[in-house]
């Protein structure tokens, strides 16, 4: 039973009066979404990329498309007994290269072009102290990485000779596989996408372009900068084999931790012991700052846990927005290792009432005698 062919329009999701641009950008569409290479062993997949690009080769040649308007199916496209022959769909691939670029990422398909293969991007690890990250610093790394050969210019020929154009892909880097009616751009087996052959390797890079090199930079890392932040230096990485160009550095930041700050974001948390009597009394205490000591006033009666905010006090952020806060933590501490007249003096503090001036204890003892109904009271006296 002959099987009944699909509208074309229909096939590729388009009006009837579909512009050639909408006619393209639809066809891409679906050839990424169906193409094989994107859906091993899925028949269905293969046939609907077969159906998509029949449509489209249609479509997108007005003589066709106008017999089609006209006769439908029953036209006929010029196609012989095997539906569309391979050279129709070579052209239709050469005008639209930009659609394997969709389909590997954006950058598979440029790469395998003659004399664009990059280098490979480095990475090295920098530690700095929050001080440095709170004013910015400037930093001397060392770096092996891979540079041009001096020798050879970066073509990877010997002196006097020159790469010569690849017999296998006339120099495209690319040669094309048949899958029944249409075709698939595939990297140059015989020169790895470059487009050309050096049969005279340069000695002393061995045909790559490029010696292993230990080379000084200076880095420039900004103020307010953060663990896990990253810098990247444009075309510092390695050289491109055969002359293509550099890849990039990227420099990975780690803040060193800080005997006083705990970090937050732009704002830095500092806890700070004080004295009973300076809680009690109220006093000024010198607490640090990334930017040196500062002198606030404890007021009187402080209790633990009280927070102290110092506006501007923390740091800048990154982005330019201004600075974080310094965030100041009371922890009163309590005196050991008392001498006798030291505990004489806090037990006539205690025997004259000393502990009723705790607001805190005195509201604790209160609910807990309600919570113990009254025995707390009979241990006191007992």
């Amino acid at each position: 039973m002959a099987t009944t062919k699909k509208d074309y329009y229909q096939l590729l999701g388009v009006s009837r009066d579909a512009t050639q641009e909408e006619l393209k950008k639809a066809y891409r569409k679906l050839a990424i979404q169906y193409h094989p290479d994107r859906n091993p062993g899925d028949a269905h997949s293969e046939e609907r990329f077969k159906e998509v690009s029949e449509a489209y080769e249609v479509l997108s040649d007005p003589a066709k498309r106008d017999k089609y308007d006209r006769f439908g199916h029953a036209a006929d496209f010029g196609f012989g007994p095997g539906g569309p022959d391979f050279g129709s769909f070579q052209d239709i691939f050469s005008d639209m290269s930009d659609l394997f670029e969709g389909m590997f990422g954006g950058g598979g398909f440029r790469s395998s072009r003659p004399g664009t293969q990059a280098g490979e991007d480095l990475r090295h690890d920098l530690s700095i102290s929050l001080l440095e990250a709170s004013t910015g610093v400037e930093r001397e790394i060392v770096l092996d990485r891979l540079e041009r050969c001096a020798s050879c210019g970066g073509s990877g020929a010997a002196a006097g000779t020159k790469a010569t154009v690849c017999p296998t892909c006339s120099g495209r880097g690319q040669v094309r596989q048949s899958h029944g009616f249409f075709s698939v751009a595939r990297v140059c087996p015989h020169c790895q996408g470059r487009g050309q052959i050096i049969r005279n390797p340069c000695g002393d890079c061995k045909g790559d372009g490029r010696r292993s090199t230990k080379r000084t930079l200076r880095v420039k890392v900004p103020p307010g900068i953060n663990t896990g932040e990253r810098l990247r230096l444009a075309g510092e990485g390695n050289a491109g084999p055969k002359g293509g160009p550099s890849g990039d550095l990227y420099i990975f930041v780690a803040v060193e931790k800080h005997e006083f700050f705990e970090r937050e974001g732009d704002n830095i948390h500092c806890e700070v012991p004080v004295s009973v009597t300076t809680a009690a009394l109220g006093g000024d205490v010198v607490v640090p700052s990334l930017n040196g000591k500062i002198k606030i006033h404890v007021p009187t009666g402080t209790q633990t846990g009280k927070i102290f905010r110092l506006r501007d006090k923390g740091l800048p952020n990154l982005r330019g927005y201004g600075k974080g806060d310094l965030l100041v933590h009371i922890f009163v501490e309590t005196p050991t290792n008392l001498s006798q007249e030291q505990r004489d003096i806090l037990s006539k503090f205690a025997e004259i009432g000393g502990d009723d001036i705790h607001p805190r204890r005195l509201s604790f003892v209160e609910k807990l005698k309600e919570f113990l109904g009254g025995t707390l009271a009979e241990e006191e006296e007992s």
